[in-house]
């Protein structure tokens, strides 16, 4: 074995080296058109409305639409568990945000994956522009997670 040919002492900084590197608790980027969300299945191909959670242990789930993981959140009871929550910034396809500091829009004039017109801003000027360009009602991340368990 070629740990074999180092000393004691490193082999051990190898070990914890591997072992420190290899378990990073982060967001991971998305692979559009190959990812699958983690509850509904679907390929996972819109960057306006794409989310992701990153578990405390590391696991990645990855969700084609913002419904998406309010749901599985609100079904498994489970959001204390994570480390990040993740959703696009409607505003800048391809940027995820804090799913907890967002501003949620649901217009029924802007589709998304499943069908609950349901999108996230980073920032709440530009919900509210948005809003008033295209109607509907905006939401926080506890009022929305609310709304959608009904």
């Amino acid at each position: 074995m070629i740990l074999k040919t180092f000393s004691k002492t490193s082999r051990l900084f190898i070990l914890l080296l591997i072992i420190l590197t290899s378990c990073k608790v982060e967001p991971k980027k998305i692979n559009y058109n190959t990812d699958h969300c983690h509850y509904c299945d679907m390929t996972v191909v819109d960057k306006t409305h794409a989310a992701q959670y990153v578990t405390k242990k590391g696991k990645v789930y990855m969700f084609d639409a913002i419904e998406c993981i309010v749901n599985n959140l609100n079904k498994n009871n489970n959001e204390e568990t994570m480390a990040f929550l993740l959703v696009a910034d409607y505003a800048n396809p391809g940027n995820l945000v804090d799913a907890k500091t967002a501003t949620y829009l649901i217009s029924k004039k802007i589709k998304s994956p499943m069908g609950a017109n349901l999108s996230a801003f980073s920032s709440k000027e530009t919900a509210q522009k948005v809003l008033k360009e295209n109607g509907g009602k905006l939401y926080t991340w506890s009022a929305l997670k609310e709304k959608l368990s009904e």
